[in-house]
């Protein structure tokens, strides 16, 4: 499989804030992948830079096989749906659909209609007067509908309710089915999305800390639970991403195969392994004392 998007030791500076460090990682063709990470790991500003809307201050970025940064035949098979899109002030919904088809040569308009009427998305009402809800559904409409061979969901569903997020994500998935697409989603209900994510690339702090398959991500990374004393024992020799001790009880999470001797040990003090979950990989990896880490290893698998 050929690579949508190469991002290539890309280092971008906002004045003094360093948003992104030297980050590097790729997204083949017609996959979907997961941008991850807390508030402030740089995942907006990586996605802006992909859609071609910002420039790195240094490294190299290629969407479809040329740089995007005002390139118009390639910015025209992006998608870009962000958490704050603007949109004139007297504009509907219908304002929106109407001009979408003349920017998005693949639109479908049987499936905007299908996404407004799922998330009953109000007709008459002025954009600017959406509720967070109605104004993401309407950010998925364009995303979703326009089919571009490259589609970027940045916090797509902000104010979504359950239903509604369940919708988007079986129609993202007939559809991507359907109409095969590269989709990089990033999201902070990541429980919610896993099951989509075929790579994970978890951020923190301006750089990659994880670029994985989504199954060796969560299959590598773990919980042990129990005794202070005896969790200490035990990750004493182990990559531990953060610590939770509450009273004289402690919770590790880590990642890294345990050995056997690791586990037979465990049963002997009593400890508890699970596998971690990806969002408890994700908040580890933010976790304060993770992000204290003076060298923190990009594993690639």
């Amino acid at each position: 499989m050929t690579n949508a998007i190469e991002i290539d030791a890309v280092t971008r500076h906002f004045g003094r804030v360093r948003a992104l460090d030297n980050v590097s990682f790729t997204v083949l063709e017609h996959s979907i992948v997961g941008l991850l990470g807390r508030n402030g790991a740089g995942k907006t500003t990586a996605m802006s830079i992909m859609a071609g809307q910002d420039r790195p201050t240094s490294g190299h970025v290629q969407v479809a096989g040329h740089d995007p940064f005002e390139h118009a035949p390639t910015l025209a098979q992006i998608s870009y749906v962000r958490d704050n899109q603007r949109y004139p002030d007297d504009y509907r919904l219908h304002h929106v659909t109407r001009i979408a088809p003349d920017f998005a040569p693949n639109w479908s308009g049987d499936v905007a209609g299908e996404l407004i009427e799922g998330f009953r998305v109000p007709l008459k009402t002025p954009i600017k007067k959406m509720s967070r809800g109605q104004l993401s559904s309407v950010a998925i409409v364009l995303g979703l509908a326009s089919r571009a061979p490259v589609t970027l969901l940045d916090e797509p569903y902000l104010g979504l309710d359950v239903t509604a997020r369940a919708f988007f994500h079986r129609i993202l998935l007939r559809d991507y089915g359907e109409h095969p697409r590269t989709v990089v989603f990033s999201t902070h209900l990541i429980d919610e999305s896993a099951s989509l994510f075929d790579r994970v690339v978890i951020m923190d702090s301006g750089r990659v800390v994880l670029d994985a398959d989504s199954d060796a991500a969560s299959e590598s990374a773990w919980v042990m639970s129990g005794t202070t004393d005896a969790v200490s024992q035990l990750t004493t020799a182990v990559k531990v991403l953060s610590r939770t001790i509450v009273g004289g009880l402690m919770s590790a999470t880590g990642s890294g195969v345990l050995d056997s001797d690791t586990r037979a040990r465990a049963d002997d003090l009593r400890v508890q392994i699970t596998r971690a979950s990806l969002q408890q990989l994700v908040a580890a990896y933010g976790a304060d004392d993770a992000a204290s880490e003076t060298n923190i290893e990009v594993r690639r698998a």
